[in-house]
């Protein structure tokens, strides 16, 4: 298979919202016309009608990437406004109920409900996916890797989906619990080199379990056609905060692990078991949880890791340019991240006080 030449750590991200009406918070299925009066080809339908995702050019800075996304922002919340509707970022819509939704009139959102059925159709979630640039694609299986070491520092940092259809789940991120449901979703096989990519890939679309290589909704991945690998963990980010934060620290940790790479320094990776916990547990208790560290069982507070991490990378994001992003990092970790805020907002007045927090972020 080919791997497009990408330029090493360029950056592209993609940020899916929610559409909702301002008077009842409620999902509106009204994406079709907002996308008409932007008129912007950086912004795109996605799974439900009531759901839109923005999409930056190719960046060389990670500063300048998060720039695009709050004038993109800012474009599509006057947009909204002057169709009456608002926009949110958040993992999950916390009320809305899935039957009550309607998918986009696209193929592939047909065959995922096709396949997965209730399933599928239960997918009422918003994620950041953030491609980075590999120039060599026998650097992309080890940088997976590496990033699925580092999937809960990621995943417990963007946590932002607390409720489900009006109730607390007991999660920090029920999205991922959803979206590990399909069966080409969630974490992908431990893999060993490009060659084992490949032979996989062939076995899959043999065998009929994929049509495309798009359809492998793996949390890493490698982007073929684009010479990316993509980190598609993050819940959906409900502030510019949130959004500069997690595509920061995505940005930096490859970065950070294809100096490794150059430098030769011996790869040992966690065991599939131990990759499959962290994840469960950053899933279900956010900046919260306490991670394994290694197979001897070192135990660590992932808010620990995190800060711990930010120190290392720091001369990293200066020569990638997310100085002024991965501060904002900090200031999550500072504030709980979106799902102890959100649940500190239901405390102070039900779902309606979730609601406007949620909004609220959004113009932040």
């Amino acid at each position: 298979m080919q791997f497009a030449a990408s330029p090493r750590s360029s950056l592209g991200v993609e940020w899916e919202l929610a559409l909702v009406d301002p008077r009842t918070g409620e999902i509106a299925p009204r994406a079709k016309e907002l996308l008409e009066a932007i008129d912007d080809r950086r912004f795109d339908k996605e799974f439900l009608t009531g759901m839109i995702e923005l999409i930056t050019g190719v960046h060389s800075t990670t500063d300048e990437a998060i720039d695009e996304l709050r004038s993109m922002r800012d474009t599509a919340c006057a947009a909204a406004d002057r169709l009456g509707v608002a926009l949110v970022g958040t993992g999950t819509h916390p009320t809305s109920r899935w039957r009550e939704q309607s998918q986009g009139d696209d193929p592939r959102y047909a065959r995922v409900v096709q396949k997965a059925g209730d399933w599928g159709r239960r997918l009422i979630i918003f994620g950041v996916h953030n491609h980075v640039g590999v120039e060599d694609r026998n650097k992309v299986v080890p940088l997976m890797r590496t990033m699925l070491d580092r999937l809960p520092l990621i995943l417990a940092l963007s946590a932002s989906s607390p409720f489900w259809q009006g109730l607390d789940t007991g999660f920090a991120s029920h999205r991922t619990m959803l979206f590990q449901q399909l069966p080409t979703g969630g974490l992908p096989p431990m893999l060993v080199d490009w060659g084992e990519y490949e032979r996989t890939l062939h076995d899959m679309l043999t065998a009929g379990v994929i049509d495309d290589v798009g359809e492998l909704r793996w949390d890493v991945r490698p982007s073929p056609a684009i010479g990316t690998v993509e980190v598609r963990v993050a819940d959906g980010a409900p502030s510019i905060d949130d959004l500069a934060a997690v595509t920061a620290l995505i940005h930096c940790l490859i970065e950070e692990a294809s100096r490794a790479l150059d430098e030769g320094e011996p790869q040992r990776h966690l065991p599939s078991w131990l990759v499959r916990e962290n994840k469960w547990r950053a899933a279900r208790d956010g900046l919260e949880a306490t991670v394994i560290m290694d197979e001897d069982g070192t135990l660590q507070r992932v808010r620990d890791a995190i800060g711990e991490t930010l120190e290392r990378v720091a001369p990293i994001a200066r020569d990638l340019g997310a100085t002024r992003s991965i501060a904002a990092a900090g200031r999550v970790l500072a504030r709980g991240g979106s799902a102890a805020q959100q649940r500190a907002a239901y405390a102070r007045g039900g779902h309606g006080a979730v609601l406007a927090e949620i909004r609220e972020a959004m113009r932040a």
